[in-house]
This record gives C-alpha cells, sequence and structure tokens, in this order.
C-alpha cells in the first residue's frame, strides 16, 4: 500500500509554510483595509499571527487575535460568520489552484508567553535557572 508522504515527518512541507504566510499576509490586508461589509468585523483591528494549511492545502486555520485581547470572542464569531466572503477575497488576490477554506482560531502564543514569563519569575525556578549556569561553568 502507498505511503502518504504527509502523514510522517517532524511538521510542515516548505511549500505549506509558503502559502499559509503567503495567506497570512493577503488575510491581514484584507482584514486592516475593511474591504468585508461587516461593521461588527471592522469594529476590530485584527492580528494574524500564523496561517497553517493542510498538506492539500485546502484548509487553513488562522490564528487571530484583536489588539489589545479585547471582544476576542465578538471577534472570532465575527470572523467566522465572514469566512466565505474572507476566502473570496483572499483567493482574487492569489493565484492558488484552490481556494483554501479558512477556519480561524483564537491565537494563545502571547497567553502562553506571559504564562512562561511568570514561571521564569519565581523565585525557585530563578534560583534553579542560575544553579545550573554555576554548574556549566565549573565543567
Amino acid at each position: 500500500m502507498a505511503q502518504n508522504r504527509f502523514s510522517q515527518g517532524p511538521g510542515p512541507s516548505q511549500r505549506q509554510l509558503r502559502v499559509g504566510e503567503l495567506i497570512r499576509r493577503t488575510l491581514s490586508d484584507v482584514l486592516a483595509r475593511a474591504d468585508v461589509h461587516d461593521p461588527d468585523l471592522n469594529r476590530h483591528s485584527i492580528t494574524v499571527g500564523e496561517v497553517r494549511t493542510s498538506p492539500d492545502l485546502k484548509v487553513a486555520t488562522a490564528y487571530v487575535l484583536p489588539l489589545g485581547g479585547q471582544g476576542a470572542e465578538e471577534a472570532l464569531a465575527a470572523l467566522r460568520r465572514n469566512a466565505p466572503e474572507l476566502r473570496h477575497l483572499v483567493a482574487k488576490a492569489m493565484t492558488l489552484k484552490y481556494a483554501p477554506q479558512l477556519r480561524f482560531q483564537l491565537d494563545e502564543t502571547f497567553d502562553r508567553l506571559d504564562d512562561t514569563r511568570r514561571m521564569f519569575a519565581d523565585e525557585r525556578v530563578r534560583r534553579d535557572v542560575e544553579g545550573a549556569d554555576e554548574d556549566d561553568d565549573e565543567g
């Protein structure tokens, strides 16, 4: 039986990464220009942090967050409601064989970054990290 070359391996292919970045830029431009005629969506300034594509490039998941993080659920609902129009506008600006179906998720990268900062600010963690540095210097 034939192996699917996308089912194995450490991560996305170079093509998936390139197309994802192209979709991210195009989607950011469309949202910045407020091309979609929805006042609920245009009320938010939305950051598109990353776009991940499926191996066949037919589904693109955009990780988004409103500027400042305020009204995230409302912005996400507006994006999902306007996904067909956004798909059309993105496809019109790109030269792909298929217009990918757009899915939207909240970008939690900033939350994880804050958690990491809090963890490193903890006295016990800082003591452990400083102790590890001293051990490296002795070796």
